[in-house]
């Protein structure tokens, strides 16, 4: 059915090729929840707005309902490695599947600020790894920005706000160190400062589980993604009164880097020194000896993120409850 050269298709075009409401239209091209529409007819739908190559206008639903259907994501300047990926991956699908958009944005200088790209988007949620400033949370929110969610800092703060709770991870790993026999343990913590906002709840979960258990507190250690770095490390730890023999990396990456240290500080693994990673990445399986980590499942941690933020914008729907412990399993390989 033509409609004129050089004339927009609309949702009335549509409506009128497909036999039904443009109402009818809205709700299916715009993926609304809770509509009892047949398949059939949703499939009409579809079928005639391929047909006459018709594409929702997102300006014109901004327009109409003062925000987009953009979730943006703040991330600060981190190194992004493979767990990073597999999270924003689970989540930009998540997302989709409610008619939203995740969309990216990392901070850091010579970037456009951070209140030039939400007011620019209008968008329906932000979500950020770390609390934002006060001032622009509220700033947000009067411009319309219907959720602000906090992951993985702070504490629990409404309905919006939820923590990932690596202080888990922490303590999974020394459980398992500690139930192998080791009484002095080792933390490798990053060297990149910006991980910190992770880094220092998992030294807890460490540092947690030495207490309960009666031992002296982790030894810390910077390691960077260097053998010499890590070896530096391991020299220490074994040259102590009464020496580390298991340690506690922040990430796989770290574990890693310490298995490279090991050669250069002439130490067997896990004789010498146990080692427990984080993050279960692909090459951790690879590795020699293969690490021990603990794995995130992020499929299940995306779920939780999704269902906490749709269920604000919705105003009809309580967030998934599952408990954030069952994100974690300690995969037990030869490296500890």
């Amino acid at each position: 059915m033509g409609t004129g050269i050089g004339k927009r298709v609309t949702s009335t075009d549509v409506a009128r090729e497909a036999g039904v409401a443009r109402s009818t239209v809205s709700y299916v091209l715009n993926r609304t929840p809770h509509q009892s529409i047949p398949d059939t007819t949703r499939q009409r739908v579809l079928d005639a707005a391929a047909r006459l190559g018709y594409t929702p206008s997102a300006a014109a639903r901004t327009l109409k309902r003062g925000r987009s259907d953009v979730v943006l994501c703040i991330v600060k300047p981190w190194p992004l490695g493979s767990a990073s990926g597999a999270l924003l991956a689970e989540l930009t699908a998540g997302f989709d599947a409610h008619g939203l958009t995740l969309v990216t944005h990392i901070e850091g200088t010579g970037v456009r600020p951070i209140e030039a790209v939400w007011s620019d988007i209008s968008p329906a949620a932000v979500l950020s790894y770390t609390p934002l400033d006060a001032d622009a949370e509220r700033a947000m929110r009067r411009a319309g920005v219907q959720c602000v969610a906090v992951l993985f800092a702070g504490e629990p703060d409404g309905s919006a706000r939820f923590v990932r709770p690596d202080v888990r991870i922490g303590r999974l790993q020394a459980e398992h160190l500690i139930a192998a026999g080791h009484t002095r343990i080792g933390y490798a913590y990053p060297e990149h400062v910006s991980l910190r906002d992770f880094a220092e709840p998992r030294l807890e979960g460490v540092q947690t589980a030495c207490a309960e258990a009666g031992l002296a507190a982790p030894e810390v250690r910077t390691v960077g993604l260097e053998a010499e770095s890590a070896s530096s490390a391991i020299r220490h730890w074994r040259g102590l009164g009464e020496p580390v023999t298991a340690v506690c990396a922040y990430n796989d990456e770290v574990a890693q880097a310490l298995l490279a240290g090991t050669r250069l500080a002439r130490a067997s693994v896990p004789e010498d020194l146990a080692i427990v990673g984080a993050d279960d990445i692909p090459a951790a399986r690879l590795a020699s000896p293969p690490l021990t980590t603990i794995a995130i499942d992020h499929a299940a941690e995306a779920r939780r993120i999704v269902s906490a933020v749709t269920s604000v914008l919705r105003e009809d729907a309580a967030p998934e409850t599952t408990d954030p412990a069952d994100l974690f399993t300690t995969v037990v390989r030869e490296s500890a």
